[in-house]
């Protein structure tokens, strides 16, 4: 019997044994292993030591790794990487939206509150479980679909030229996040990831 199955099986003992940590907290800390680490190099004992938790305490509340790092991944989106949500929906532009959205990644991604880069893009790194890479994928490319739409709006509404290639700039928006995620992970400054941002700008047509 594998350590997964012992673990989710418990033992009489502890089953129904009130909880004796904090759920959010432990969230928490399971959030930062998998952003710091990634999904497959962040084990079960990894999570346990850093959660501070048993293991039949961490798989009665979260369940299996996995489950774990599908709940992570929800906190995330709606915490850490809200930004780029909130900057297409508060903006009035697809292009105002865009440039907020490069500019807060770049203080994101370089926070020193926690670790650097995207969860999203740096959990897939080195992913051999494919419910994962799947997971991971289609996040990032609804999020290339949402600028895609805002700038087909604009196109519509005359605030972009007719012949605007939406899919093409939407990918572009895409490949700086992911980019400005890798060089942050590899030590980029803020300051540097906002010149970047300011020059991918640039590429934008106007009316």
């Amino acid at each position: 019997m594998d350590q997964d199955t012992r673990a989710q099986g418990g033992t009489g003992r502890t089953r129904g044994r009130p909880r004796s940590f904090d759920r959010a907290t432990a969230l928490e800390k399971a959030l930062m292993a998998f952003w710091e680490r990634g999904y497959e190099a962040t084990s079960v004992s990894d999570l346990t030591r850093l959660m501070g938790i048993g293991t039949p305490s961490l798989y009665a509340a979260f369940g299996d790794k996995r489950t774990l790092f599908d709940e992570v991944v929800r906190v995330y989106a709606g915490s850490h990487g809200a930004f780029t949500d909130r900057a297409l929906a508060e903006e009035p532009t697809a292009r105002a939206g865009v440039a907020r959205m490069l500019r807060e990644a770049a203080a994101e991604y370089t926070d020193p509150a926690h670790p650097h880069g995207c969860l999203i893009v740096h959990a897939a790194t080195n992913c051999t479980t494919p419910e994962v890479e799947a997971l991971l994928r289609d996040m990032r490319n609804a999020a290339i679909t949402a600028v895609e739409d805002r700038i087909r709006a604009d196109i519509a509404a005359g605030l972009l030229p007719a012949g605007t290639d939406a899919a093409a700039l939407a990918r572009h928006t895409g490949a700086m996040i992911q980019g400005m995620s890798q060089q942050a992970r590899d030590g980029a400054r803020r300051e540097e990831l906002e010149a970047l941002a300011e020059i991918a700008m640039t590429i934008w047509p106007h009316c």
